[in-house]
């Protein structure tokens, strides 16, 4: 039977035209850019200086906090500079520049393709290489995975929910991985059951992948414990409370965890990412980016290092059209629209999405004119047109007791309202408000 959550959602077109496109390699430019800020948390401290010399996998900035993750060389060469550059939020931070010479790893790495299943290492030298590998969560949200094995005191997981539904438009990276990757996605699942103690793990899979439903329920009857859950399509089930709703029909409390209700959730990616850096020694150095677009000429998967920069990709898929009004990294509904081509490509970087010039531009906010569209939309049982005024007015203790912080920004109410109204921008800019509040508070 196929699950779904239970509060809200849409069903945009899925336009998957990179669905079935084999992952390809991309070439390695003459220089590369790694932010040394990758994920949610702390940035990195540069631990390498101009004129080291360094291979893939050296590691090259280093975590400073709990809640942050290690960044490797995606390259050999020699570190030309550390200096600003800009990011996929358009800011400038810090990163390393790195000149190519060859294509050297770092000698512990196992670059060969056989599977290895076998893990006798503990739960606790299982997160110590995870985290040594700086692997983080692959899904876009990029939160240290190291940190959500180890559960806050009082607490214990029961359930390891891998996120294999991939709800966003035009994205297919994940997909294509479990069809290359199946075998290796699932001994990275036991992996982390054993990271997390626990016997039971359920891979939840959206209907529209039917062939990787099929490749992974054949496969999974070698590994005991994982169990696949085929699901509703419905967007954003691949959000982390969305999705243990439809999984085991658990909701998350208001301003909890997943691990309150014994659930901790993995991306597809983080599994495939895990069972390299533990099996494999390899640090998380690549990932898979689909390049797409209605009016691109060849969307597609590659195999893209850290660091390279985002225009390298565009020629892979044949260029940048010259209908392009935006391009965004990530999908249309959560992604982020960039402000260069030289961008380097990131740990979060599950796509490459090139929006015509038609589709780019907003339409003319008009009044609301209380449909509740927004509101019988939202995953998360919120008011978005409420949240928005609030915001506008600076009610901030009024938006928080309305549970602003609650919003996962999937932008469900804005694709949805009839009046064009950026719903979800103000919220977001309501929620950035109230969370610093609360946090000037706990100070």
């Amino acid at each position: 039977m196929l699950k779904t959550f239970r509060i809200g959602g849409i069903h945009p077109k899925e336009n998957k035209f990179s669905a079935g496109k084999a992952i390809q390699p991309i070439a390695i430019p003459a220089q590369v850019i790694i932010p040394l800020t990758q994920h949610i948390g702390a940035p990195c401290q540069p631990v390498v200086k101009k004129g080291d010399k360094v291979k893939v996998g050296t590691l090259i900035g280093k975590t400073v906090g709990f809640v942050s993750a290690n960044i490797h060389s995606s390259v050999s060469g020699t570190v030309l500079k550390i200096d600003k550059a800009l990011d996929v939020s358009g800011y400038k931070r810090d990163a390393v520049f790195i000149q190519v010479e060859g294509d050297q790893w770092e000698e512990k790495i196992d670059c060969s393709e056989t599977l290895v299943k076998e893990c006798t290492l503990s739960s606790k030298e299982i997160i110590d290489k995870i985290s040594e590998a700086g692997v983080v969560g692959m899904g876009g949200a990029t939160f240290p995975t190291h940190v959500k094995l180890i559960p806050p005191p009082g607490t214990k997981a029961e359930t390891l929910i891998v996120n294999a539904v991939e709800c966003e438009p035009y994205l297919t990276s994940d997909h294509q991985l479990m069809m290359e990757r199946t075998e290796e996605i699932l001994v990275g699942t036991t992996i982390l059951m054993k990271a997390i103690n626990v016997d039971k793990a359920v891979i939840g899979i959206e209907n529209n992948k039917k062939d990787a439903i099929s490749k992974f329920t054949t496969t999974a009857k070698s590994y005991p414990g994982i169990t696949i859950q085929p699901l509703k399509v419905q967007y954003p089930q691949g959000g982390e409370k969305q999705l243990i709703d439809a999984v085991v029909r658990r909701q998350v409390p208001s301003g909890a965890l997943p691990i309150s209700v014994g659930v901790v959730v993995q991306n597809v990616g983080t599994a495939f990412a895990v069972y390299e850096a533990v099996q494999k020694n390899k640090p998380l150095v690549e990932r898979i980016v689909t390049v797409t677009g209605k009016d691109v000429k060849n969307p597609c998967n590659v195999l893209a290092r850290v660091g390279i920069p985002v225009n390298n990709l565009i020629d892979i898929a044949g260029g940048l059209p010259e209908t392009t009004g935006k391009i965004v990294c990530g999908g249309p509904m959560m992604g982020k629209a960039i402000a260069s081509v030289e961008i380097p490509v990131t740990k979060g970087a599950s796509g490459i999405l090139i929006i015509p010039t038609f589709e780019s531009k907003r339409d003319r906010m008009k009044d609301c004119i209380r449909c509740t569209k927004c509101i019988h939309v939202c995953p998360m049982g919120l008011n978005p047109t409420l949240l928005m005024t609030l915001t506008e007015y600076s009610e901030w203790d009024r938006a928080e007791k309305g549970r602003i912080t609650d919003c996962i920004e999937c932008g469900s109410c804005s694709y949805t309202c009839p009046s064009d109204r950026p719903l979800l921008d103000y919220i977001r800019l309501g929620k950035g408000k109230v969370m610093g509040n609360i946090r000037a508070r706990k100070n």
